[in-house]
């Protein structure tokens, strides 16, 4: 059975082996099952290494019926590919209060917005391994001071650490992508960033970033008394801010 790549589900087949076993060894060996859920398995290249392991009980959420019926027919067996949108899924129903970790090749048109569907249910989340498209990966996984660090890096730095593991090259796919990619490794925070809300910080790291060539003084003056902007720090620009500082700042919104 022949699976055609669909265009507008951004599907690009991962073919070369080497990489879906290094994105499976990336996830640690668990001591007792951890669920794991795999988005956009398409023809299952990296499922068919993780059906390998024991240590782990393991889903997948697929919007493609066509790829759907090729992996139940590749592996009848396997009876949890979900016909999900994850995207548009509640946790609550596949997972309850049970921790599960996130994986897979993502959909680059969606991958953003992947990370932050898993930004809403932290607490259950302790391990999000994914393959993005190059660019995307180097921001989230940005340092402040950088020309990619921005609005993704520091949300999604205030929950969670982020390593680059490895490049993937166009030809690893079929058909091949016209970008680079890149998997990152995410894994909670060790502990909690104090911050004002989610609603200020949000606020606060969005206004920099709007205006990144100007200063914090500039660029956020709405947000604060001309008291606290006399501070030194709103002489810097967003880049310059580090995830803590924006915390930080947070509590000292209007």
């Amino acid at each position: 059975m022949n699976v055609k790549a669909k265009k507008h589900l951004g599907q690009h087949f991962l073919i070369n082996t080497a990489i879906c076993e290094k994105i499976v060894q990336a996830l640690p060996v668990f001591e007792t099952r951890m669920k794991v859920v795999e988005i956009g398995p398409g023809k299952g290249a990296i499922t068919d290494f993780f059906l390998q392991r024991t240590d782990i009980d393991f889903c997948a959420f697929e919007v493609d019926l066509e790829s759907i019926l090729y992996l139940k027919k590749a592996h009848p067996e396997f009876n949890k590919v979900y016909n999900q949108d994850f995207l548009e899924a509640n946790f609550s129903t596949y997972f309850q209060e049970e921790q599960f970790c996130v994986v897979g090749n993502f959909p680059y048109n969606i991958s953003s917005q992947i990370l932050f569907k898993c930004l809403e249910s932290t607490h259950q989340i302790p391990l999000i391994i994914g393959m993005f498209q190059k660019e995307v990966a180097q921001r989230v996984a940005a340092p402040h001071g950088s020309k990619t660090y921005g609005v993704l890096s520091v949300l999604i730095q205030a929950y969670f650490e982020v390593e680059y593991l490895f490049d993937v090259a166009e030809g690893s796919f079929t058909p091949p992508p016209k970008v680079k990619s890149g998997v990152i490794r995410l894994t909670p925070r060790s502990s909690a960033l104090p911050m004002k809300s989610e609603k200020s910080f949000k606020l606060i790291v969005k206004t920099a970033f709007n205006q990144r060539r100007k200063t914090l003084r500039n660029a956020c003056k709405p947000l604060f008394t001309p008291e606290v902007l006399s501070d030194s720090i709103f002489l810097k620009r967003a880049e310059q801010l580090s995830v803590e500082d924006f915390a930080e700042l947070s509590f000292k919104m209007q």
